[in-house]
């Protein structure tokens, strides 16, 4: 996956589990892969971006508040939020957001990823109010 989600124009849902973590780390990279591996494969999933340096921050995206319902009680997801609570968490907190509006700088393809992966981005250049067909070209061209 991308480091930052390729979604597609709002409005759309985002998740924020933002987390310390406890000193027990038995299990919990195997468990984290799996999460977002399983995430990927349920319906209105759109992407995941996470980050950690002390705190936690993994962000979800999600087409509607009925897919996110659905994810929270998946079997496997449920496991994993108990042992979090038992043993990897010292303390979370989950936040569920309506994106109304995003905008982006992407003047590399991240990751190595290929600029044809971005193409909605393509569309969202295109949008900007007063951006000149020159702009618009040296835009695409960066990637």
């Amino acid at each position: 996956m991308d480091p930052i989600a390729n979604t597609p124009a709002p409005p759309y849902y985002a998740v924020i589990f933002t987390s310390l973590r406890a000193d027990v780390d038995e299990g919990y990279g195997a468990m984290a892969k799996r999460m977002v591996a399983l995430a990927a494969l349920q319906p209105g999933f759109l992407g995941v971006e996470s980050a950690r340096d002390g705190v936690g921050i993994t962000v979800s995206y999600w087409t509607d508040l009925e897919s996110i319902r659905a994810w929270k009680a998946n079997a496997e997801h449920l496991e994993a939020q108990r042992l979090g609570h038992q043993k990897w968490y010292a303390a979370f907190k989950t936040r569920i957001a309506k994106v109304e509006r995003d905008y982006a700088l992407l003047r590399l393809a991240p990751g190595g990823t290929s600029v044809r992966s971005w193409a909605p981005v393509y569309g969202v250049i295109n949008r900007v109010p007063g951006l000149t067909p020159f702009a618009r070209s040296i835009s695409i061209q960066a990637f």
